[in-house]
C-alpha cells in the first residue's frame, strides 16, 4: 500500500505497524512476554537489580508502562506518552549499567523471540541505551565522543589518610 502526504497520520502509522509485524512477527503478546520476561532478569540481576528496586515498588504499573513503551519503539503504534529522558537523568548509573542492561535485553530477546524480532528490538534497545547514556553524561557535565562511555565519577568523602 502507498501513502500518500495527504493520508491522515493513522493510516501511514497503521501500515508501518503491519509493515513491522509481517517482517518481524513482532505483535502485543510477543511484546508482554519480552517486557515481562526482561524485567525478571532486571530485577534478579546484582547490577541494575538494587537500582529498579530502591525505585519501583509496585511494578505492575511500570511493566504496563514499558509495553506501551516497546509498542510504541517496536510497532511505532503511539501509544507511549511519556518522557524518559528526564525519569533516568538521576539514576546513579553509567556505562556499566547500560551494558549490563543491554546484555540482559539481548539474552532475553534472543531467548524469547523469533530472530527478525529480536534484531528489531535489539536495534532499537541499543539506540536507547546510547541516548540515554549520553544524556545523563551531559547533564553530570560530561560530553561524550563518539565512541566514549559515561563512567560516574568516585564519590569523594574526605581527605585521604595516605
Amino acid at each position: 500500500m502507498t501513502l500518500s502526504p495527504d493520508h491522515p497520520p493513522e493510516s501511514r502509522r497503521d501500515a508501518a505497524k503491519h509493515r513491522i509485524e509481517t517482517e518481524t512477527g513482532i505483535d502485543e503478546a510477543m511484546i508482554d512476554r519480552l517486557v515481562d520476561g526482561f524485567y525478571d532478569r532486571v530485577r534478579a540481576d546484582t547490577l541494575i537489580g538494587p537500582i529498579f528496586d530502591e525505585r519501583i515498588s509496585d511494578w505492575g504499573p511500570h511493566l504496563a508502562q514499558m509495553k506501551l513503551f516497546w509498542s510504541s519503539v517496536a510497532l511505532m503504534t503511539g501509544v507511549y506518552h511519556g518522557r524518559p529522558m528526564p525519569k533516568h537523568l538521576p539514576l546513579p548509573v553509567d556505562g556499566r549499567h547500560f551494558d549490563r542492561w543491554l546484555e540482559l535485553f539481548r539474552a532475553t530477546a534472543r531467548d524469547l523471540c523469533p530472530p527478525e524480532a529480536a534484531d528489531h528490538f535489539i536495534e532499537r534497545a541499543e539506540r536507547i541505551a546510547d541516548s540515554l547514556e549520553l544524556g545523563i553524561a551531559g547533564a553530570n557535565g560530561v560530553l561524550l565522543r563518539k565512541g566514549e562511555r559515561y563512567v560516574r565519577p568516585t564519590e569523594v568523602w574526605g581527605p585521604s589518610d595516605s
